[in-house]
């Protein structure tokens, strides 16, 4: 619900945040959404600021007036750092001035501390603004108008647009326009077409000459030059807050800015009338762009942030999981000829291709609801809508400002290191075998659990150091302060956030939560993070290794049979004569038998309230746990079992974790035979036949589209050391290509489909000879089978030796 507001305050979404240089000095300019709608507010006379330790503060003075660096003011805060030193504030009218003495003062080793942190970002993270915030506007009002230029329409969107305004944190949750985009073009990046889909709309503006048959979602144009021109007077008076799309960025964005600056057209398309702002990473080719008042999502990147997953993040692929749809080509494996062909005979055809694969995209947002996930992840961390990972930025929007309040300043980057090592999460050693009734505990959240009962916190440890008597101990020397901290608050706070989704079913919020919860963890303990501190991060680790195996021990005092443990999950055997309902009566039993005895040593001990929970998650009626490939079967108490990869069956339903059914480097084939292996050894139905079936079947080549293997390029080809068969494969394809004069295909970054034929590694495109079956009966399918057979008591090897089948 939105908060009450008085008469001369309005509400708004942040859509674009940015800080610039002008005349006057430092301006902040922020997009928002409003209930007038898109709303242009320009804060004036902020500073950027950062700190040096007051001890360095004169000579820092002497260092700026040496080099001519206009320094705007300094103040001498009753702030500290945490190796308690007193720290003065440097103010810069300007950014250029703000980085020009930062690089000054690094150069004489003069520590500045905070100084990577953005003015348009430490103004909203200071008030405590994430995503929505209130507004003050001043007496005077502007309009803004796109600059009036040949692509633009005679009839251009205005905006409100207020100056020199005050914000203040506030909740409001607008309605955002969006609409899906996609372009079609050729190998040489030649534009053909661009289509748009939304609820309300639906076009492909299309190079060619007018079809009276034609569809009325097509807009027909001469050339290249009226496509672009007229793709940007649609966008500016379709006028959308949000523009969505697959690998949108790095390649539709990308490719219309440079036809563009081919063509000499101003790419104006930002709310003001501006041009795309972009920038690149100096260690890959990922590109970002920022549209004033406009915000881009790429498909990919959101579902990742989102924490799905998928064997290929194509499109095609993706669509096909999560829809159940595939892409209007005949020739998914050429599709590039087709699209080819289609704009050269049947532009209708591909019109209808464009368009569908915006409709695809604009279904997959609505499906996973990528949109308000987005959404959420801003209003509780501050992170733009757009911002791809950040967990270290939102812990920083989020600590930052409490820190401050509490006299101190942030530590810099490097400043936590030691030669102290923080372990991962405990992974027990599994004993291997086909098991009856498995019985899953999982701890609720164990890291963050821990971190809120354990009160481990940055400032907290350095309060906890400071008055060690009445400190919560940690490991490796760590004493946590039991009032003066903020972690385990921040956190517990997301908790009953996470509660109250759940329970009222807001799927998209709740894995918001989860996400960012789970990544504070990871923060404390990554050297990219300004507050990194092995002391923190093995006060969580070592303590999460150390509940773990205590509770192995209570559930085995018990006379139960612990087979498996991983981070904050115990896998426990539980006889084969339980029934269904049974297994769950003891699940739930165990459960709570666990919770009372952390709680009351935990309070016995250190003289806190326990947050530990752990839940009877799974029973899985059947379990399989392999060895360790080339250990053999397990008959032996010695054979080693392996970690993080097993099968099981729930409720019917096969479920896998780390085999080959679950993992993007194997093919087809493999995953297909794992599964329905897996099944019939679970449900008791003889193998024989089918293996024997399937091993003469793929000799006999009726199974050659499911041989193929797909691999991400993730480096450079040159910079491979070894050349395993993808890199060969890629190398083969190149190779062809230049032969006939074409653009090579393969680089970092490209996907490569090939087989093993009988006459070496070959892409899927080049094949000229029969497959080696041989190489993937030895590879795909034997492998696989040797996990499972010797549980039953069966062979591969016999198996297939009495083959009936032709071969």
């Amino acid at each position: 619900m939105p908060t009450s507001i008085s008469n001369n305050e309005q509400q708004g979404f942040v859509l674009t945040r940015r800080a610039m240089d002008t005349r006057q000095g430092l301006e902040l300019t922020y997009w928002l959404k409003t209930q007038a709608g898109p709303t242009q507010v320009k804060v004036i006379g902020e500073k950027a600021i950062f700190f040096v330790e007051t001890q360095h503060a004169q000579q820092s003075v002497n260092l700026l007036n040496e080099n001519q660096i206009r320094l705007s003011k300094k103040n001498d805060l009753p702030l500290k750092t945490f190796n308690q030193q007193p720290v003065t504030a440097f103010y810069f009218d300007l950014l250029k001035d703000f980085y020009f003495a930062r690089e000054i003062l690094k150069q004489h080793s003069i520590k500045c501390y905070e100084d990577d942190i953005r003015p348009e970002e430490r103004y909203m993270m200071e008030r405590f603004i994430t995503s929505s915030l209130s507004f003050t506007p001043s007496d005077q009002l502007s309009f803004s108008h796109p600059q009036s230029n040949q692509t633009q329409s005679r009839h251009s969107k205005q905006y409100p647009s207020y100056k020199r305004v005050r914000c203040k944190t506030d909740e409001y949750d607008p309605s955002l326009t969006m609409i899906s985009i996609d372009i079609e073009c050729s190998p040489q990046g030649e534009l053909y077409s661009i289509g748009a889909y939304s609820d309300d709309c639906q076009l492909v503006l299309m190079i060619g000459e007018p079809e009276p048959d034609s569809e009325s979602y097509i807009q027909w144009v001469d050339d290249e030059i009226e496509l672009l021109k007229g793709f940007i007077v649609w966008l500016n008076e379709y006028d959308p807050d949000i523009i969505i799309g697959w690998n949108v960025i790095n390649f539709d964005f990308n490719l219309l800015q440079k036809r563009c600056e081919l063509h000499q057209i101003p790419f104006r398309i930002g709310r003001d009338g501006s041009t795309p702002h972009w920038r690149q990473l100096k260690t890959s080719d990922q590109k970002f762009i920022e549209i004033a008042g406009r915000v881009i999502l790429d498909g990919i990147d959101v579902l990742k942030t989102a924490t799905y997953s998928f064997s290929s993040f194509s499109l095609e692929n993706v669509s096909n999981e999560l829809l159940g749809k595939s892409k209007k080509v005949t020739d998914v494996d050429n599709r590039l000829a087709e699209i080819i062909d289609n704009f050269n005979y049947n532009k209708q055809a591909l019109a209808a291709y464009n368009l569908e694969d915006c409709v695809l995209v604009w279904q997959i947002f609505e499906k996973t609801h990528l949109l308000s996930f987005s959404k959420l992840r801003a209003s509780l961390t501050g992170l733009s809508l757009d911002r791809v990972g950040g967990s270290v930025a939102a812990f920083t929007n989020l600590y930052l400002p409490k820190l401050h309040r509490a006299g101190y300043i942030a530590p810099n980057l490097g400043d936590g290191k030691s030669d102290l090592v923080s372990p991962g999460g405990h992974v027990m050693d599994s004993i291997p075998g086909l098991y009856n009734n498995v019985l899953v505990l999982d701890f609720k959240s164990l890291y963050p659990s821990i971190i809120r009962t354990f009160q481990i916190d940055p400032m907290g440890l350095i309060e906890g150091l400071k008055s060690p008597d009445n400190a919560i101990v940690g490991y490796d020397g760590a004493l946590f302060s039991r009032d003066k901290n903020f972690l385990p608050d921040i956190i517990t706070e997301l908790w009953q956030e996470r509660d109250k989704a759940k329970a009222d079913q807001d799927a998209a919020l709740s894995q918001a939560i989860k996400i960012i919860m789970n990544s504070f963890y990871g923060v404390l303990g990554s050297t990219g993070c300004r507050f990194f501190d092995p002391r923190l991060s093995g006060s969580i680790t070592k303590r999460s290794h150390s509940i773990l195996k205590t509770t192995k021990e209570w559930i085995e005092d018990l006379g139960h049979q612990v087979i498996y443990g991983d981070t904050d999950s115990i896998f426990v055997f539980v006889g084969n004569e339980q029934s269904p309902a049974s297994c769950q009566l003891l699940g739930k039993d165990l459960a709570s038998y666990i919770n009372d005895k952390w709680s009351a040593i935990i309070e016995n001990e250190h003289q806190v309230v326990s947050q530990l929970e752990i839940e009877f998650e799974t029973h899985f009626s059947k379990f399989f746990m392999p060895t360790i490939r080339g250990q053999g079967a397990a008959k032996e108490l010695n054979n080693i079992g392996t970690k993080k990869r097993y099968a099981g069956m729930v409720d019917g339903k096969l479920k896998f974790k780390g085999l080959e059914t679950v993992r993007s480097d194997w093919t087809d084939i493999s995953k297909v035979f794992q599964q329905e292996l897996y099944r019939r050894v679970f449900e008791d139905i003889p193998v024989k036949q089918y293996i024997q079936v399937l091993v003469d079947d793929i000799r006999a080549g009726k199974h050659d589209k499911a041989l193929v293997y797909r691999k991400k390029l993730r480096r450079k080809l040159e910079d491979y050391a070894n050349t395993p068969p993808h890199i060969k494969a890629a190398k083969l394809g190149n190779e062809v290509a230049q032969e006939k004069g074409q653009k090579i295909k393969y680089k970092r970054g490209s996907k490569i489909e090939y087989v093993i034929s009988v006459t070496g590694v070959v892409p899927v495109d080049l094949i000229s000879s029969s497959l080696d079956y041989d190489y993937y009966i030895e590879k795909q399918i034997k492998p696989i089978a040797d996990d499972i057979l010797p549980f039953i008591n069966e062979d591969f090897d016999d198996i297939t030796s009495q083959q009936l089948g032709l071969f």
